[in-house]
C-alpha cells in the first residue's frame, strides 16, 4: 500500500508587532540620516533650524556660501585656535577637555568643532538631553563620513558673527568690508572671537576685553601653524 505523502509544515506567519514597526522605521531614519550626512560632504546643507528662526525673527538675514579655497587660511586656524585647539587630533569628542569640564563642574570647552557643526546643521540649540543625546550619536558619523577640512568650512559658512550675519563671508564683509579671502590675521582673530557671543560682541568695535582675547587667538593660530596641527584642515 501506498505511503500517504506528508505535507510540508507550514510557515508561521510572522506577527506584527509594536517593537518590529519601531525597529523597523528606527532603521530606516538612522539610513536616511546617513545618507544626508554622506550628500552633506559635496553638497552644501540647507538653512539651518536657528537660521531660520531668525529669518522670521528679524525679516531677513545675511549668508553667502564660499568653498574653503575663497576663505583666507588665517581664519580656519584662528576658529582652531579659539574653539577647539585639538581638532586634528580627535574623532569628535575631546576626552582631554571633558574629562578636564567634569573636573571643574563644568561644560565649558568641552565641546569640539565637530559637535559644534552636528548641532547647528542638523539640531536645536538650548541644553537638553535630548538634543545631546542626538549630538553624541551624530558626530562620530560626521567624523568618518566628511574630512577635517569639509567640517572646518561647514562651521564656517553656517556660524552665527552677528545678529542676523551668519557666515564667514558676510561676516566679513559686514565688520571690515572684505570678502572672506582676504581676511587679515588681526580681522580673522577678532572673527574668531565673537563666536561664543555673537550678539553680545563686535568684530569691528570690540572691547578692550574681545582685543586681548583676539590678541591669544592671533598667537594661538600662529602655534598652530608651527607645531602642524592644521595640517588636517590645509591643503
Amino acid at each position: 500500500m501506498a505511503r500517504a505523502r506528508k505535507s510540508p509544515p507550514l510557515r508561521a506567519k510572522s506577527r506584527w508587532t509594536p517593537t518590529t514597526w519601531l525597529m523597523r522605521w528606527s532603521l530606516v531614519a538612522v539610513l536616511i540620516v546617513i545618507g544626508v550626512i554622506a550628500a552633506h560632504r559635496e553638497i552644501a546643507p540647507p538653512k539651518t533650524y536657528y537660521m531660520g528662526q531668525e529669518e522670521r525673527r528679524l525679516g531677513r538675514i545675511a549668508q553667502d556660501w564660499v568653498p574653503m579655497a575663497q576663505i583666507a587660511p588665517v581664519m580656519a586656524r584662528s576658529l582652531v585656535a579659539a574653539e577647539d585647539a585639538n581638532f586634528c587630533q580627535h574623532w569628535g569628542f575631546d576626552m582631554a577637555a571633558i574629562r578636564t569640564a567634569i573636573a571643574e563642574g563644568s561644560g565649558r570647552g568641552a565641546s569640539t568643532l565637530s559637535q559644534q557643526v552636528v548641532k547647528n546643521v542638523y539640531l536645536w540649540h538650548g541644553r537638553n538631553w535630548a538634543r545631546k543625546a542626538l549630538e553624541a550619536s551624530i558626530t562620530p558619523v560626521v567624523e568618518t563620513l566628511w574630512s577635517k577640512r569639509r567640517i572646518i568650512e561647514v562651521y564656517l559658512n553656517v556660524a552665527e558673527f552677528d545678529e542676523g550675519v551668519f557666515g564667514v563671508e558676510a561676516a566679513a564683509r559686514h565688520y571690515f568690508g572684505v570678502s572672506a579671502a582676504d581676511l587679515s590675521a588681526t580681522q580673522a582673530a577678532r572673527l574668531a572671537a565673537v563666536l561664543p557671543d555673537p550678539k553680545g560682541r563686535s568684530a569691528s568695535k570690540p572691547s578692550q576685553a574681545l582685543r586681548n582675547r583676539a590678541a591669544g587667538i592671533l598667537d594661538g593660530a600662529a602655534t598652530i601653524d608651527r607645531d602642524g596641527r592644521a595640517t588636517c584642515f590645509e591643503d
